[in-house]
Protein backbone atom coordinates (compact mmCIF):
# COMPACT_ATOMS: atom_id res chain seq x y z
CA UNK A 1 0.00 0.00 0.00
CA UNK A 2 1.02 3.65 -0.41
CA UNK A 3 1.76 5.67 2.74
CA UNK A 4 2.04 9.46 2.36
CA UNK A 5 2.93 9.00 -1.29
CA UNK A 6 5.78 6.60 -0.47
CA UNK A 7 6.09 2.93 -1.29
CA UNK A 8 6.67 0.82 1.84
CA UNK A 9 9.89 -1.18 1.90
CA UNK A 10 7.97 -4.45 1.55
CA UNK A 11 5.89 -3.35 -1.47
CA UNK A 12 5.71 -6.20 -4.02
CA UNK A 13 7.58 -5.94 -7.31
CA UNK A 14 4.93 -5.20 -9.98
CA UNK A 15 7.05 -6.98 -12.59
CA UNK A 16 6.38 -10.31 -10.88
CA UNK A 17 2.62 -10.10 -11.32
CA UNK A 18 2.97 -8.84 -14.88
CA UNK A 19 5.35 -11.67 -15.79
CA UNK A 20 2.86 -14.16 -14.34
CA UNK A 21 0.06 -12.66 -16.44
CA UNK A 22 2.23 -12.95 -19.55
CA UNK A 23 3.17 -16.56 -18.75
CA UNK A 24 -0.54 -17.37 -18.42
CA UNK A 25 -1.31 -16.16 -21.94
CA UNK A 26 -2.26 -19.10 -24.16
CA UNK A 27 0.16 -18.18 -26.92
CA UNK A 28 3.92 -18.06 -27.18
CA UNK A 29 5.75 -14.80 -26.52
CA UNK A 30 8.98 -14.14 -28.40
CA UNK A 31 12.17 -12.27 -27.61
CA UNK A 32 15.66 -11.84 -28.97
CA UNK A 33 17.91 -14.85 -28.51
CA UNK A 34 20.14 -14.68 -25.41
CA UNK A 35 23.28 -12.68 -26.14
CA UNK A 36 25.92 -11.00 -23.95
CA UNK A 37 25.00 -7.43 -24.87
CA UNK A 38 21.34 -7.75 -23.90
CA UNK A 39 19.75 -8.45 -20.52
CA UNK A 40 16.13 -9.52 -20.20
CA UNK A 41 14.86 -8.62 -16.73
CA UNK A 42 11.17 -9.27 -17.39
CA UNK A 43 10.74 -5.62 -18.37
CA UNK A 44 7.48 -6.32 -20.14
CA UNK A 45 4.65 -4.25 -21.52
CA UNK A 46 1.18 -5.75 -21.82
CA UNK A 47 -1.56 -4.11 -23.89
CA UNK A 48 -5.02 -5.67 -23.96
CA UNK A 49 -7.80 -4.41 -26.21
CA UNK A 50 -11.33 -5.53 -25.44
CA UNK A 51 -11.29 -5.96 -21.66
CA UNK A 52 -12.38 -9.32 -20.26
CA UNK A 53 -12.97 -10.68 -23.77
CA UNK A 54 -9.85 -9.37 -25.53
CA UNK A 55 -9.78 -8.86 -29.26
CA UNK A 56 -6.06 -8.09 -29.32
CA UNK A 57 -3.17 -8.70 -26.92
CA UNK A 58 0.37 -7.34 -27.34
CA UNK A 59 3.40 -8.21 -25.23
CA UNK A 60 6.48 -6.01 -25.62
CA UNK A 61 9.94 -6.91 -24.30
CA UNK A 62 12.49 -4.26 -23.26
CA UNK A 63 16.20 -5.01 -22.80
CA UNK A 64 19.08 -3.45 -20.92
CA UNK A 65 21.94 -2.85 -23.35
CA UNK A 66 25.54 -3.56 -22.33
CA UNK A 67 28.06 -2.02 -24.70
CA UNK A 68 30.84 -3.83 -22.81
CA UNK A 69 29.17 -6.97 -21.48
CA UNK A 70 32.45 -8.25 -19.98
CA UNK A 71 32.66 -5.33 -17.53
CA UNK A 72 29.37 -3.83 -16.38
CA UNK A 73 31.32 -1.17 -14.45
CA UNK A 74 32.90 0.18 -17.62
CA UNK A 75 31.67 3.80 -18.07
CA UNK A 76 31.02 3.04 -21.73
CA UNK A 77 27.90 1.19 -20.54
CA UNK A 78 26.32 4.30 -19.03
CA UNK A 79 23.45 6.06 -20.76
CA UNK A 80 23.73 9.69 -21.82
CA UNK A 81 21.65 11.38 -19.12
CA UNK A 82 20.95 15.06 -18.58
CA UNK A 83 22.11 16.68 -15.34
CA UNK A 84 18.63 16.77 -13.78
CA UNK A 85 18.03 13.06 -14.37
CA UNK A 86 21.47 12.09 -13.06
CA UNK A 87 20.98 14.26 -9.96
CA UNK A 88 17.59 12.65 -9.31
CA UNK A 89 19.10 9.18 -9.56
CA UNK A 90 21.93 10.14 -7.21
CA UNK A 91 19.48 11.36 -4.57
CA UNK A 92 18.82 8.84 -1.80
CA UNK A 93 15.63 9.49 0.20
CA UNK A 94 15.85 9.17 4.00
CA UNK A 95 13.22 6.42 4.07
CA UNK A 96 13.70 2.76 3.08
CA UNK A 97 12.68 1.71 -0.41
CA UNK A 98 11.84 -1.70 -1.85
CA UNK A 99 14.90 -3.44 -3.23
CA UNK A 100 13.28 -3.80 -6.65
CA UNK A 101 12.67 -0.03 -6.79
CA UNK A 102 16.31 0.71 -5.91
CA UNK A 103 17.46 -1.74 -8.59
CA UNK A 104 15.06 -0.27 -11.16
CA UNK A 105 16.34 3.25 -10.44
CA UNK A 106 19.92 2.04 -10.81
CA UNK A 107 19.08 0.43 -14.16
CA UNK A 108 17.97 3.83 -15.43
CA UNK A 109 21.67 4.74 -15.57
CA UNK A 110 22.10 2.31 -18.45
CA UNK A 111 20.66 2.41 -21.96
CA UNK A 112 17.69 0.27 -22.84
CA UNK A 113 16.21 -0.94 -26.08
CA UNK A 114 12.59 -0.19 -25.32
CA UNK A 115 9.83 -2.45 -26.63
CA UNK A 116 12.34 -4.10 -28.93
CA UNK A 117 10.15 -7.14 -29.64
CA UNK A 118 6.37 -7.24 -29.82
CA UNK A 119 4.25 -10.37 -30.01
CA UNK A 120 0.69 -9.52 -31.03
CA UNK A 121 -2.32 -11.82 -31.04
CA UNK A 122 -5.42 -10.57 -32.87
CA UNK A 123 -8.73 -12.42 -32.60
CA UNK A 124 -10.06 -11.47 -36.02
CA UNK A 125 -7.19 -10.21 -38.18
CA UNK A 126 -8.16 -7.87 -40.96
CA UNK A 127 -6.35 -5.73 -43.46
CA UNK A 128 -5.64 -3.05 -40.84
CA UNK A 129 -3.96 -5.56 -38.52
CA UNK A 130 -1.89 -7.32 -41.21
CA UNK A 131 1.84 -7.75 -40.69
CA UNK A 132 3.01 -4.70 -42.73
CA UNK A 133 0.59 -2.40 -40.87
CA UNK A 134 1.70 -3.73 -37.49
CA UNK A 135 5.36 -3.26 -38.35
CA UNK A 136 4.67 0.33 -39.43
CA UNK A 137 2.79 0.94 -36.16
CA UNK A 138 5.66 -0.47 -34.10
CA UNK A 139 8.28 1.61 -35.92
CA UNK A 140 6.24 4.82 -35.57
CA UNK A 141 5.58 4.14 -31.89
CA UNK A 142 9.31 3.85 -31.17
CA UNK A 143 10.11 6.93 -33.26
CA UNK A 144 7.43 9.05 -31.59
CA UNK A 145 8.37 8.02 -28.05
CA UNK A 146 12.16 7.73 -28.20
CA UNK A 147 13.36 10.03 -30.98
CA UNK A 148 11.34 13.15 -30.31
CA UNK A 149 14.33 15.48 -30.18
CA UNK A 150 15.85 14.08 -33.36
CA UNK A 151 12.51 14.37 -35.17
CA UNK A 152 11.67 17.85 -33.88
CA UNK A 153 8.59 16.65 -31.99
CA UNK A 154 7.84 19.16 -29.19
CA UNK A 155 7.63 17.95 -25.61
CA UNK A 156 4.35 17.85 -23.78
CA UNK A 157 0.87 16.77 -24.87
CA UNK A 158 -0.13 17.37 -28.50
CA UNK A 159 -1.88 20.67 -29.15
CA UNK A 160 -4.43 19.05 -31.44
CA UNK A 161 -5.53 15.74 -32.92
CA UNK A 162 -2.68 13.49 -34.15
CA UNK A 163 -1.52 14.07 -37.69
CA UNK A 164 -0.46 11.18 -39.88
CA UNK A 165 1.24 13.37 -42.47
CA UNK A 166 4.47 14.08 -40.58
CA UNK A 167 7.41 13.41 -42.87
CA UNK A 168 9.19 11.31 -40.24
CA UNK A 169 6.49 8.64 -40.12
CA UNK A 170 7.17 5.21 -41.59
CA UNK A 171 4.67 4.25 -44.27
CA UNK A 172 3.53 1.08 -45.97
CA UNK A 173 5.40 2.16 -49.08
CA UNK A 174 8.64 1.72 -47.11
CA UNK A 175 7.96 -1.92 -46.24
CA UNK A 176 10.13 -4.46 -48.08
CA UNK A 177 8.14 -7.72 -48.35
CA UNK A 178 11.17 -9.80 -49.35
CA UNK A 179 13.07 -10.49 -46.15
CA UNK A 180 13.76 -13.34 -43.72
CA UNK A 181 13.95 -13.71 -39.95
CA UNK A 182 15.27 -16.58 -37.85
CA UNK A 183 12.78 -17.73 -35.18
CA UNK A 184 13.50 -20.71 -32.94
CA UNK A 185 16.31 -21.71 -35.27
CA UNK A 186 14.16 -21.69 -38.41
CA UNK A 187 14.32 -19.02 -41.10
CA UNK A 188 10.85 -17.69 -41.97
CA UNK A 189 9.54 -15.17 -44.48
CA UNK A 190 9.50 -11.63 -43.12
CA UNK A 191 8.95 -7.99 -44.05
CA UNK A 192 11.28 -5.16 -43.08
CA UNK A 193 11.63 -1.40 -42.91
CA UNK A 194 15.23 -0.48 -43.68
CA UNK A 195 14.66 3.08 -44.89
CA UNK A 196 14.36 5.00 -41.61
CA UNK A 197 17.51 6.85 -40.50
CA UNK A 198 16.96 6.11 -36.79
CA UNK A 199 15.57 2.57 -36.52
CA UNK A 200 15.46 -0.75 -38.33
CA UNK A 201 12.28 -2.84 -38.24
CA UNK A 202 11.47 -6.41 -39.21
CA UNK A 203 8.53 -8.73 -38.58
CA UNK A 204 6.97 -12.07 -39.42
CA UNK A 205 3.50 -13.60 -39.51
CA UNK A 206 3.62 -16.77 -37.40
CA UNK A 207 -0.03 -17.76 -37.78
CA UNK A 208 -3.21 -16.02 -38.96
CA UNK A 209 -3.57 -14.52 -35.45
CA UNK A 210 0.07 -14.06 -34.35
CA UNK A 211 2.52 -11.42 -35.55
CA UNK A 212 5.98 -10.70 -34.14
CA UNK A 213 7.79 -7.43 -34.88
CA UNK A 214 11.24 -6.13 -33.93
CA UNK A 215 12.43 -2.51 -33.89
CA UNK A 216 16.06 -1.70 -33.04
CA UNK A 217 17.75 1.74 -33.04
CA UNK A 218 20.34 1.88 -35.79
CA UNK A 219 23.01 3.03 -33.32
CA UNK A 220 22.56 -0.28 -31.46
CA UNK A 221 22.41 -2.60 -34.45
CA UNK A 222 26.13 -3.55 -34.31
CA UNK A 223 25.55 -4.88 -30.77
CA UNK A 224 22.39 -6.89 -31.45
CA UNK A 225 21.79 -10.19 -33.23
CA UNK A 226 18.27 -10.03 -34.64
CA UNK A 227 17.23 -13.62 -34.12
CA UNK A 228 14.16 -14.56 -32.13
CA UNK A 229 13.25 -17.40 -29.82
CA UNK A 230 10.30 -18.34 -27.64
CA UNK A 231 10.90 -16.74 -24.25
CA UNK A 232 11.72 -19.16 -21.39
CA UNK A 233 8.83 -21.02 -19.79
CA UNK A 234 6.66 -20.46 -22.83
CA UNK A 235 5.41 -23.08 -25.22
CA UNK A 236 4.00 -22.46 -28.65
CA UNK A 237 0.22 -22.69 -28.71
CA UNK A 238 -2.49 -21.79 -31.16
CA UNK A 239 -5.05 -21.31 -28.38
CA UNK A 240 -6.74 -17.95 -28.04
CA UNK A 241 -7.08 -15.76 -24.94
Amino acid sequence: MWISGRLPADAPDPRVGLAERVRDLPFAVYGLVPQPTLEDLDSLGLTVVGGAAPTQVTVAVTYTLWRNPDDHDDPVNLAALDENTRAALDQKPPWPRPRWLVEAADRMRYPMISEAVRTTWTQDPGEYEALPQQLVQHVNHILMNHFRSELGIPDGPPSGPPSFDEPWRARLSGVNPQSHLEIDGVEVDAVEIDTDPFVFGIGAQLSPEIVVTVVIPRADLPLVRIRLATRPDRGASSARP
